[in-house]
């Protein structure tokens, strides 16, 4: 019968009960709970995330991927570290781990830099998961130790050979996405099982909003770091870019590669120009932690409805 939950009433108490818990988490470090819009009149540019897109007053809006501009927004006028939980939207994702409506918490620490906000979440998710096991690797480290790929010094052609194992030989993939390709069918299955996982250091064509240095090696990489439990993603954190010449440079390179021009969020850059104070952030997929929780195989335990039967 459609019109039933696909969550059991055990899993929606559990829902609740992960709230309560998080709200309280943050209330003992005062950081401030905010809401922002769902709806924006311009689209996220990161060209691995797809918008969903409607009319309103006549007028093309999107359902935002995540709360992430408009809390920089806040940031910039001054709101100090602040939270959110809230619901995202991306279009083409479904599946067990995903659906096109799910929940995210994202926030934002002053001062903290990634090493420490990397320890705040693995306290936050530890706790809850009842997980205190942890392993650090770099990208770099990773890729080499659980798929024997040299991230930064394997040619092109090599990795794209690597990845016709899994997808075939058809298909026109860059360098980024290979390598993507590879953490997703090699290295996530191979991850340390009932551990907290991160993984930082990812190559800076992979920044996004982070900041970028230059290793020993004379590579370059972004200030960023993955959480993984079981092979699941959890969560994605930066030490956010504040340098917004930079990130409009970062914006023109991702729109120059979309079919479609996609409006670009000239209050975030406006906001940016204000000046972003120095601070790391990082975005958690709640459903997939409450599926560790539950050990359910399937998002949509986790959910009242799923995408389905909404």
């Amino acid at each position: 019968m459609s019109w039933l939950p696909t969550a059991s009433l055990d899993a929606l108490k559990q829902r609740a009960q992960f709230y309560a818990y998080i709200r309280e988490f943050f209330t003992l470090r005062d950081v401030l709970e905010v809401e922002t819009p769902l709806l924006s009149h311009a689209a996220v540019s990161d060209v691995n995330l797809y918008p969903l897109q409607a009319r309103c007053n006549d007028k093309p809006v999107f359902l935002h991927t995540s709360p992430e501009y408009p809390m920089k927004r806040l940031l910039a006028s001054g709101s100090g570290d602040i939270y959110q939980i809230c619901k995202v939207f991306r279009d083409g994702e479904s599946g067990s781990r995903h659906n096109p409506e799910f929940t995210m918490l994202e926030y934002y620490r002053l001062r903290f830099d990634l090493s420490t906000l990397m320890d705040e979440v693995a306290q936050l998710v530890g706790d809850f998961l009842n997980i205190q096991q942890r392993f650090d690797y770099s990208y770099q480290q990773a890729m080499t130790k659980f798929a024997g790929i040299d991230a930064f010094n394997s040619d092109d052609a090599s990795l794209r050979a690597r990845v016709t194992e899994f997808v075939g030989p058809d298909l026109e993939l860059n360098r980024d996405a290979c390598l993507d390709l590879i953490m997703s069918y090699v290295v996530e299955p191979s991850l340390p099982k009932n551990a907290l996982v991160f993984i930082s250091a990812y190559p800076a064509s992979q920044a996004s909003l982070a900041n970028t240095y230059e290793k020993a090696t004379g590579h370059q990489v972004a200030k960023r770091f993955e959480l993984y439990v079981n092979g699941l993603e959890l969560a994605n954190g930066y030490d956010e870019l504040v340098d917004v010449n930079e990130q409009k440079k970062r914006f023109e390179a991702e729109q120059s590669v979309h079919v479609t021009a996609r409006p670009m969020d000239q209050n975030f850059i406006d906001a940016l120009a204000h000046g972003l104070p120095i601070c790391s952030g990082v975005a958690l997929g709640l459903d997939r932690i409450l599926m560790l929780k539950l050990g359910a195989e399937h998002i949509d335990k986790v959910m009242s409805f799923n995408f389905e039967n909404c």
